[in-house]
């Protein structure tokens, strides 16, 4: 199947450009949450999205919103293979003055829908946006939110996972990345243990698909599978953090570290050995 090899393509593409920015830029990055949402990434720019490079503007353009603003390596990455951004502008990362700063500023040309940083806001964006398109006939775009787990424990969070289902938001579609682990060090469940994530969904109301947030296959099936009428989807994507490369992975050091040259080194080896 082509839109496959083409999807990962796209994800070794995107995993060197974000090892080679972070190096280039000398400081500190959100390395691990931008690797554990680049299968993600790839199969929504690749082949889920509709979305025209050439006019940001246009009106029924499917919406993404990035609402774990740290994981922008992996969004940047996936607008510069899109051909939405360019090599100039993605090179500009963590530059003075530069668009592209270490949470995503709302900019249409560039591809940005929102501007993200504060933990626990996206979805509510996507409800507003998603409502929106519902009380407009003519707009049949979708929206997409990505959400962190770490984010999850936010009230705002589940307000949000409480409201999408009464308003009827079968246009919503959102993704939690599901990589267990937290800024501070800690796993995920020692700071609030959701146990099941996917039966919260579910029982709030959501249509909800529990899968392997690396595994392009499933990934596909899942944003293709119809909608239930009436229902937003949730994707429950179980990720490990860092992926892709082996001493990044579920070691949260990388949450936000800088790339020295040895690192950069050694993770260019394993990524293209």
């Amino acid at each position: 199947m082509k839109h496959l090899k083409k999807i990962e393509n796209m994800a070794l593409f995107m995993r060197r450009k974000i090892l080679d920015i972070s190096y280039l830029s000398s400081q500190a990055a959100h390395l691990g949450g931008g690797l554990s949402i680049v299968e993600i990434m790839a199969t929504l720019y690749s082949h889920i999205l509709n979305f025209d490079k050439n006019n940001p503007y246009w009106e029924l353009r499917d919406r993404f919103i990035l609402s774990k603003g740290h994981g922008v390596l992996g969004y940047y990455s996936a607008l510069l293979a899109s051909g939405i951004i360019s090599e100039e502008k993605f090179s500009t990362y963590l530059k003075n003055e530069s668009d592209l700063i270490a949470h995503p500023i709302m900019n249409l040309n560039l591809g940005i829908e929102s501007s993200n940083g504060s933990l626990g806001q996206g979805l509510g964006m996507g409800i507003g946006i998603a409502y929106s398109a519902k009380k407009n006939e003519s707009s049949k775009y979708k929206t997409y939110v990505l959400l962190g787990d770490g984010e999850c424990n936010e009230g705002s969070i589940w307000e949000a996972i409480m409201l999408a289902p009464q308003l009827k938001l079968d246009n919503l579609i959102a993704i939690v990345d599901f990589n267990k682990l937290q800024s501070d060090m800690t796993p995920g469940r020692e700071i609030i243990n959701f146990g099941n994530l996917a039966s919260k969904f579910e029982n709030f109301g959501w249509s909800v698909y529990d899968v392997d947030g690396h595994n392009i296959i499933q990934l596909v099936e899942t944003l293709e599978a119809k909608h239930s009428v009436g229902k937003p989807k949730m994707i429950v994507a179980n990720t490990i953090k860092g992926k892709g490369i082996s001493f990044m992975e579920n070691n949260n050091e990388w949450h936000h570290n800088i790339l020295t040259k040895r690192k950069y080194e050694l993770a260019l080896t394993e990524l293209e050995g």
